[in-house]
């Protein structure tokens, strides 16, 4: 399966087992089209959302048990009856995916977060569910830590939402640090702009570390999985502050030293 750009999703993890695969293959295969239909090619708004509704109309079917003739929704039939997997997450993926149609900025952090809710939240409740690891207490840090996972995607890719006439800074938030829009496409990285990222920075970060107990918690693979993953996002945290938060010019990467920290610090968790 590529993997390049569904920034979320643990597919083709070494950690992940074999009996797992195919059924994470079909919901990334469901999420990864979708999101395409959201983001890539030349469609207009209108057919971009009358496609995600055919995906909605999919998932109506498969929740009336009705046949699916078409090979990825199939396949994401009988994955759903296998591990009774609920439906609303599927809903809340499309649910996002419709609003990156349409939805260009976010006046303040609760309407970003409760974009994050629907567009990262529900891979982790899917994952939780494919392991039959759902309470609670588990749901609130996944929760935590697929957010703070968009977030961080975010902050990286300031430069390449901005093509796309998209802006995942809360608005309120430049306005408060006295950074206008348009100096985004001037890519200006003053006192004003390090002192906003900063600012985002510090609070994916605590996001991320307020969702990590969920990792010792989980037993097995799905722990080390985790681990790896909260590991991997507070460490592009740490490259964006080396870069002096010029994401513009030096967008965060991980290397092989990278890989090795990461390691090194989810062993300690």
């Amino acid at each position: 399966m590529p993997v390049d750009h569904y920034e979320n999703f643990p597919v083709a993890s070494i950690l992940l087992p074999k009996r797992l695969v195919p059924a994470v293959e079909a919901i990334y295969a469901f999420a990864r089209t979708a999101d395409d239909i959201a983001d890539e090619g030349d469609a207009s708004g209108p057919e971009r959302l009358a496609a995600l509704s055919a995906y909605e109309a999919a998932l109506d079917a498969i929740g009336r048990g009705e046949h699916q003739r078409d090979t990825l929704f199939r396949r994401l039939a009988e994955v759903i009856a296998q591990y009774k997997l609920p439906l609303q997450p599927f809903y809340d993926l499309l649910s996002a995916f419709k609003q990156d149609v349409d939805t260009k900025r976010y006046p303040n952090f609760d309407l970003l977060l409760d974009y994050c809710r629907r567009s990262a939240n529900p891979v982790g409740l899917l994952m939780l569910s494919l392991y039959g690891a759902v309470d609670d207490a588990n749901v609130r840090d996944s929760d935590a830590i697929c957010s703070a996972l968009q977030l961080i995607n975010f902050l990286q890719d300031v430069g390449i939402d901005r093509q796309k006439d998209r802006i995942y800074i809360p608005m309120d938030d430049l306005q408060r640090f006295g950074v206008a829009p348009a100096e985004l496409d001037k890519q200006n990285t003053g006192g004003n702009w390090r002192a906003l990222m900063a600012f985002e920075v510090a609070r994916a970060r605590a996001l991320m570390q307020s969702g990590a107990p969920l990792a010792r918690r989980l037993p097995g693979r799905i722990g080390w999985e985790l681990r790896l993953v909260i590991q991997g996002g507070l460490r592009i945290l740490e490259e964006i502050e080396k870069a002096g938060y010029d994401v513009f010019n030096q967008r965060p990467q991980l290397k092989t030293l990278d890989w090795m920290a990461i390691l090194w610090r989810a062993l300690r968790m």
